[in-house]
């Protein structure tokens, strides 16, 4: 990745360094890491100052951080902890942003004593926590990239996904397909989930044999190079039943709904307002649950949230899921979610599964 996307990245901490008159920001989360310096290892912390980025590793990943760290100055340590507290020491720091959902009490406690209470650490949460919400060309790619590997991933199991079928077998099918065509990882354990059982919105793949008149609920992703999909589909096996398909003909146009919906600068809230007020209108609203989306990149699950609390604007360049559902217990559910991308004009749908209830 050019360097010219890191700097950027870096400078939008230097705004939030600069606001809240901090000496630095101290990043721990590895998606974060990953975000502002590169690297992809299971370990590190980034210090994010004025004038200079400085990223620490151990033994383990000195190699793979020259390879990888961009825009950072690289500092070894031995111990974590140690090498964070004689960073901030030799640096004499006073005041330090630190990732208030990531940063332990442990933590605290140990720097603390490390360095004779000489550092003030201030915990952020809500001044940081949109800083990978806008996506730029790059991390768009590579999201793209993902839908298109787990779009074929999901037509492939089509193949054999039928009566008789059992839920864990096709779910294991398609792991190895996305892992055998290019996936780091799937993105979450995949959901196969048919008959009453799809009424369980995150129902993992079981010994169930799919039988003739059920819904089959499939929640999929998959990473490539660090960013994921995130998709769903509700087939019925053979014909629906009349009821079927208004529950899965209400699914569609709450989710088709909020989609029209989606425009800048209007508050996120609004969005599941427009899809929880149609389902609650066509009868089924106790059994809409869950929010209706959630940002997607370097984590299945990042901000945005896209629920009826959220009053945060909606900001062009944001990619996140509109899904939707119903789930009736020991009856049934459906849900179809597709990733959407914010654009000037409203919104982008990144996903191009059809959504008109598929027979199988």
């Amino acid at each position: 990745m050019q360097n010219s996307f890191f700097e950027k990245r870096q400078q939008s901490v230097r705004k939030i360094v600069d606001v809240n008159q901090l000496d630095g920001i101290l990043f721990i989360n590895l998606e974060n890491i990953r975000y502002f310096c590169g690297f992809t290892g299971s370990d590190g912390a980034l210090l994010i100052a004025p004038n200079e980025t400085f990223f620490l590793t151990d033994s383990r990943y000195w190699t793979q951080a020259e390879e990888e760290v961009k825009q950072s100055r690289i500092v070894h340590y031995k111990k974590k902890l140690d090498g964070i507290s004689s960073l901030l020491s030799d640096l004499k720091l006073k005041k330090l942003g630190v990732e208030g959902p990531f940063f332990t009490l442990s933590s605290y406690q140990f720097l603390m004593k490390k360095l004779g209470g000489e550092v003030e650490f201030i915990s952020l949460e809500d001044e940081i926590k949109n800083l990978r919400a806008v996506k730029d060309s790059q991390e768009l790619s590579l999201i793209r990239a993902a839908i298109d590997l787990s779009t074929k991933s999901f037509s492939h199991i089509m193949e054999i996904l039928r009566e008789g079928a059992v839920e864990k077998e096709v779910a294991l099918e398609m792991e190895f397909f996305m892992k055998k065509n290019g996936a780091e990882a799937t993105g979450f354990d995949i959901i196969i989930a048919s008959g009453k059982r799809s009424a369980l919105p995150h129902g993992r793949a079981s010994a169930k044999k799919i039988d003739k008149g059920d819904f089959i609920l499939i929640d999929f992703g998959l990473r490539v190079q660090g960013y994921h999909s995130d998709q769903t589909r509700t087939l019925v096996c053979g014909k629906p039943t009349p009821e079927q398909s208004k529950v899965y003909q209400t699914v569609k146009e709450a989710h088709d709904l909020a989609i029209e919906a989606i425009r800048p600068s209007i508050p996120i809230c609004e969005i599941d307002k427009v899809a929880r007020d149609y389902i609650q209108h066509q009868g089924y609203g106790d059994y809409f649950g869950h929010g209706l989306g959630h940002g997607i990149g370097l984590a299945v699950h990042e901000d945005p949230v896209v629920n009826g609390e959220n009053k945060g604007l909606i900001q062009e360049g944001m990619v996140f899921t509109i899904e939707p559902g119903v789930y009736i217990p020991q009856w049934g559910g459906v849900r179809t979610e597709d990733m959407i991308l914010v654009t000037s004009q409203g919104a982008e749908v990144l996903t191009y599964l059809p959504t008109e209830m598929k027979v199988v």
